[in-house]
């Protein structure tokens, strides 16, 4: 709302605006091609199942008034179909995607707006409370692609803030993969390797639209999980007894942002520890992330809970305590976050490591052998 919103500030300046309209998408392209001259209509491709289903449902009604419609790939440098093994089938496997990627790849064409014809209109630009939000009053950080100089080195390190905060910039839109990859140093390629996944993950989503609500490999939706809603809420809350896990939940829930290692860590313990559906987990971190994409946020959820399309997943199960001696050796990050640790008003663990990996492992071999 806010970058639609400085966006609308300069136009003004030329005479003109943004026309943001909220409702019914279909309400109100009636009301938009009755007060215009509507010929042609260009729009960005959305790859989620909902979107895909909206576009199409608009794209019908256009047409049906003789109004051409143009769909132009944007968020992504690859559109899902045009990375695809030899058999004209998906990848489903990462590692040869991005090979098939990178040896397609060209480089960027860039191009620069033409800034000498604006229409004539301002309009009014709709409030928060018009359209029924309010501010979360969480501030979204501004990127730093310097990060990537010591991406390498430092993206695992929580303490060291190295990442570039990227993520809610190419979620929103607020900067282009084209810009973004443009400017990338030499020696970038784990960093493009990220960026790559996020292709890899949204043609996943693409291809097998299943995986919203159901496992990528179905059989695990037959996993036992035990889904105990009081331990539910307090991994939420950040109070497992585990120091990196609680570090992580109280960031989330802070600043609407979590390092991406100690998202691995949170996400495997809610659903290997506890044995609690990854949907769960989905849902929350959905509801709390800044940077929340849906094919993202699914990919790695299955990949954590072992569900997704990842070779050998089920026997791996991070241990919380050997991840933080590793990645926070120092416990700075975790101080941060978890001040009371230490003290009386800290909780015990609430599940022992080696009790519950054997657990989880049992119900998922269970699963693998049926």
């Amino acid at each position: 709302h806010s970058s639609l919103q400085a966006m609308h500030q300069k136009l003004k300046s030329h005479g003109s605006g943004i026309l943001c309209l909220h409702g019914d998408p279909i309400a109100q392209w009636k009301v938009l091609i009755h007060t215009c001259q509507v010929r042609e209509v260009y729009f960005n491709e959305d790859y989620e199942p909902a979107a895909i289903e909206r576009d199409e449902h608009i794209r019908h009604y256009l047409e049906a008034r003789n109004i051409h419609v143009h769909a132009c790939k944007d968020q992504l440098i690859f559109a899902p179909g045009e990375v695809m093994k030899s058999d004209g089938l998906p990848y489903t496997v990462f590692t040869p995607f991005k090979k098939t990627w990178l040896s397609q790849f060209q480089g960027v064409l860039s191009s620069k707006m033409s800034s000498g014809k604006f229409f004539p209109h301002t309009p009014p630009f709709p409030s928060l409370d018009v359209m029924g939000f309010e501010s979360s009053g969480i501030p979204v950080p501004k990127y730093d692609l310097s990060k990537i100089r010591d991406y390498d080195e430092k993206r695992d390190i929580p303490a060291e803030g190295g990442t570039t905060r990227l993520g809610p910039h190419l979620r929103f839109g607020t900067v282009s993969i084209r810009q973004i990859i443009e400017q990338l140093p030499p020696g970038s390629d784990v960093f493009l390797s990220e960026l790559i996944w996020r292709e890899f993950f949204m043609q996943i989503l693409y291809h097998y639209p299943h995986v919203v609500a159901r496992s990528f490999r179905e059989k695990y939706d037959n996993i036992e999980w035990r889904n105990n809603k009081d331990e539910f809420r307090t991994w939420c809350r950040g109070e497992t007894g585990y120091p990196m896990v609680d570090a992580g939940m109280r960031e989330l829930n802070a600043t609407g942002f979590m390092h991406n290692r100690v998202r691995m860590v949170t996400a495997s313990f809610l659903c290997k520890h506890l044995l609690i559906d990854w949907r769960w987990g989905e849902a929350y971190f959905a509801d709390k992330l800044l940077d929340f994409e849906l094919s993202s946020n699914n990919g790695n959820w299955q990949w954590a809970a072992g569900t997704g399309c990842d070779a050998a997943p089920y026997f791996r199960i991070f241990n919380p305590g050997s991840q933080q001696k590793k990645f926070d050796p120092d416990m700075e990050y975790i101080k941060k976050w978890v001040p009371e640790l230490g003290s009386s008003s800290y909780p015990e663990p609430m599940v022992e490591h080696a009790f519950a990996r054997q657990r989880a492992l049992s119900a998922y071999k269970i699963i693998k052998e049926n």
